[in-house]
């Protein structure tokens, strides 16, 4: 059994969403890897060689979105709050600071999926707000919508 937890980065040097999706990769070239590799520094320096050997064998990042900052984190049941508590201390991901928020923690992938999905329309509804995109507009923020979903909902346990 495990645990989904849906994250946001934010990096609180930056204005978030104010700049158009199509020419806008805040997270620039972060990815899963360098998230997992940051976690696991950060629950060795707080939860020592004991917390990361429990959480060792199941930690995965599934999924990131460089454009929104979302990642869906998967854990053991049992020890899914270390992951947590780690992602929670995060301070900075390859020398950038950044405030994790988690968003959602869930004990099935469908769970996780559907409340990213929902979380993705509201990044999105954000950017279009301080970008005053009028609701029926066409932009390159409805191209993302259809594959960042396509992508979430493709994922599998």
């Amino acid at each position: 059994m495990n645990r989904w937890i849906l994250v946001e980065f934010i990096y609180p040097s930056e204005t978030p969403y104010t700049t158009p999706i199509s020419t806008r990769q805040v997270h620039g070239n972060l990815d899963g890897k360098q998230i997992y590799n940051t976690l696991k520094q950060s629950i060795i320096h707080n939860f020592g060689d004991t917390g990361w050997g429990a959480v060792a064998t199941s930690l995965n990042v599934k999924y990131f979105s460089p454009t929104t900052g979302v990642a869906i984190i998967r854990v053991a049941r049992d020890h899914h709050r270390i992951a947590w508590g780690g992602v929670t201390l995060l301070t900075a991901v390859d020398g950038k600071k950044i405030l994790p928020n988690v968003v959602h923690i869930s004990g099935t992938i469908k769970h996780a999926q559907v409340a990213a999905i929902q979380h993705n329309r509201q990044v999105i509804a954000r950017f279009r707000a301080r970008s005053k995109t009028p609701a029926l507009y066409q932009d390159s923020y409805e191209e993302f919508l259809a594959r960042s979903t396509q992508e979430i909902e493709s994922l599998v346990d």
